[in-house]
């Protein structure tokens, strides 16, 4: 007989938009805890938001969602989604 887990999805954002200094990567990781969801986010030189965002297929989709607004101050433009790889124990800022 198989055990029947939750598939894990991992899911690789780049945010495009009004998204660094707006509390962005300080809101997603929040977010993310709320959720269940581990990974990382970081900003990107080019004045995106990167994220990389693993849990239950349910919570990575609402944490996608979430980055589709962002926070409050932020304007987001687009989120490029791709799949992800990697293991995470929890959601970290990184730089």
């Amino acid at each position: 007989m198989t055990n029947h887990t939750t598939a894990q999805k991992t899911q690789h954002l780049i945010i495009h938009g009004r998204v660094q200094g707006v509390f962005f990567r300080d809101s997603m990781r929040r977010e993310a805890q709320n959720l269940g969801v581990s990974g990382w986010v970081r900003n990107r030189m080019d004045g995106a938001v990167e994220a990389l965002v693993q849990g239950d297929a349910a919570s990575v989709d609402a944490l996608v969602r979430w980055a589709q607004r962002g926070p409050q101050m932020a304007s987001v433009e687009r989120v490029e989604i791709a799949p992800g790889e990697g293991q995470f124990s929890n959601f970290e800022i990184i730089r």
